[in-house]
């Protein structure tokens, strides 16, 4: 199941894409697709609904899409989760998961603008598969229960100002939480859907060129060890985003490639989870 979210920002409307690709509208349902919505019976109802055929399509056009969860309580990320990704920026390898965290407000449609900050001569890409939170984890005896309290999967663009971030301060935080650093959907794809999301092939375009081609498989840390390891130190709520780092193929690690400029267009993609794209243009 697809979920996502269309109209203009803080006005967006619940809906759901059905197997002939139409979109449905959920507002009969839910008044939005947030933590409430996916802790409780929220996507049961939907799925009734669209076996049902009950739900209305939306009127034809492209609206806007937004990030398919609204208000998340916080955005944690894992950093240098990929061995390619490690090696290419000098770092070494992690031997247990190296976390941050994103101000929730960066968190944007999947082709809103995002916007270069003030100053910054070094905004990259990363291309991340997100983890959302369909129930409270607090202390999950173990990776496996963290199957149990997955909501669905998303494309995240994890934008990022290395300046900011490996020169101005000794931790990472100001050069992630600049204002529309984290694109998000186009959808959240529900776990039915994902048959592994330990083999899900990675791809990001600058300006129609190929910087990366990564597949999950690759993570040093999987996703089920990743919330696991997490509860063990904060608690998960619903409607949280888990980023889970990005393969080799950002402009940190290639030298010569420049970062991205006012202008540029970056294309992400994963499989099963749809496809982003997004213009640069100053602060």
């Amino acid at each position: 199941m697809k979920l996502l979210r269309v109209g203009p920002p803080g006005r967006e409307r619940p809906a759901v894409l059905d197997p002939g690709g139409r979109l449905r509208d959920l507002s009969a349902l839910t008044d939005d697709i947030d933590g409430a919505f996916l802790a409780g019976d929220g996507p049961q109802r939907v799925r009734a609904a669209l076996a049902g055929d009950s739900l209305p399509e939306l009127e034809p056009g492209q609206p806007r899409i937004g990030a398919p969860v609204a208000r998340p309580g916080k955005v944690v990320c894992i950093g240098l989760n990929y061995r390619d990704h490690a090696e290419e920026t000098g770092a070494p390898i992690p031997t247990s998961p190296v976390v941050f965290m994103k101000d929730p407000g960066t968190v944007v449609g999947p082709e809103d603008t995002v916007l270069i900050p003030r100053g910054s001569v070094k905004t990259d890409w990363e291309v991340e598969l997100a983890v959302v939170v369909g129930r409270t984890a607090r202390y999950l005896p173990s990776p496996a229960a963290a199957r149990e309290v997955i909501a669905g999967y998303a494309i995240s663009n994890d934008v990022s100002e290395r300046e900011y971030q490996l020169e101005f301060s000794g931790q990472w935080d100001l050069g992630k939480s600049c204002e529309t650093f984290n694109p998000l959907g186009p959808w959240l794809v529900t776990p039915d859907e994902i048959h592994d999301p330990g083999a899900l092939g990675l791809r990001l375009w600058v300006n129609g060129e190929q910087r990366q081609d990564g597949n999950t498989r690759n993570m040093i840390f999987g996703i089920d060890h990743v919330l696991w390891y997490l509860s063990q130190y904060m608690v998960l709520r619903p409607g949280d985003v888990i980023n889970t780092g990005t393969p080799a193929g950002v402009a940190l690690g290639l030298p010569g490639t420049p970062y991205l400029r006012p202008g540029d267009r970056v294309e992400l993609a994963i499989d099963g989870l749809g496809r982003q794209r997004q213009t640069f243009t100053p602060a």
